[in-house]
């Protein structure tokens, strides 16, 4: 137990604020200061989501304004380039998410065990140590999800369609290289892939690549039951998914 040093008029008249026990007043009012702290906390992070997505959806629409303003087949790099700035943003914005879901949890844990039985006037929490649970995360903070588990909630959310529109866009500048032409055949367009030295199989494999992680993340890397449970509500593996 920390021992707080205690001032001159502390000593002189005996109090010692910290072996005292809390009023039930000086409780709420910590209470509530702690929940306005999380809460601006989390609302930090929502926003910091909010802006990378706005970045993804006007850099892709640059890059495709781009993209179909000129004749030629070359240009379709300027799709690759799409894929990857995207790409590079959905992997910033689940890192952002993570961190996001640390004060959301926290939120959560005050609303359901805190707020949510003083206003049902009935003060039982349904998780009877909360409070012992909200102090550890204080003291030894960590991420409640995954890395790629933060990712998919923010790929299927917002990044689908946007990938969906690139993959389409560089694939279509590949069969109609020109305004004047007619549609290529399919191994033309294949061929039409190639980026300088580099072959035309080197780009499709990556492409491909992409996509097949993608779906791997969407498909295989939803919530995982932990640990956490024990001492959260049963729907903390769902909840990612809904705030997202």
């Amino acid at each position: 137990m920390i021992a707080w040093p205690m001032s001159d008029r502390d000593t002189r008249n005996g109090t010692d604020y910290e072996a005292s026990p809390l009023t039930r007043q000086e409780y709420i009012s910590a209470v509530i200061h702690l929940y306005r702290g999380e809460m601006h906390r989390a609302l930090t992070w929502r926003q910091r989501l909010d802006t990378t997505t706005n970045w993804a959806v006007f850099t892709t629409g640059a890059l495709l304004s781009f993209l179909f303003s000129t004749d030629g087949a070359h240009n379709h790099v300027v799709g690759l380039l799409g894929m990857m700035l995207v790409f590079f943003m959905l992997c910033f914005e689940g890192r952002r998410f993570r961190y996001f879901d640390v004060w959301r949890a926290r939120v959560r844990k005050l609303e359901e065990n805190f707020y949510a039985p003083l206003l049902r006037r009935d003060l039982s929490s349904p998780v009877e140590n909360w409070g012992f649970v909200v102090a550890e995360d204080l003291l030894t903070p960590r991420f409640k999800i995954s890395y790629l588990t933060a990712m998919r909630a923010r790929l299927i959310r917002n990044y689908i369609p946007i990938f969906i529109v690139l993959f389409c866009a560089w694939f279509g500048k590949l069969i109609v290289p020109a305004r004047d032409t007619q549609m290529q055949s399919f191994s033309a367009a294949i061929e039409n892939a190639q980026v300088g030295p580099m072959p035309w199989q080197v780009v499709l494999t990556g492409v491909c690549g992409l996509g097949v992680f993608l779906l791997y993340v969407a498909t295989w890397c939803g919530p995982k039951h932990s640990d956490e449970t024990i001492w959260w509500s049963h729907r903390s593996d769902d909840s990612v998914d809904e705030i997202s």
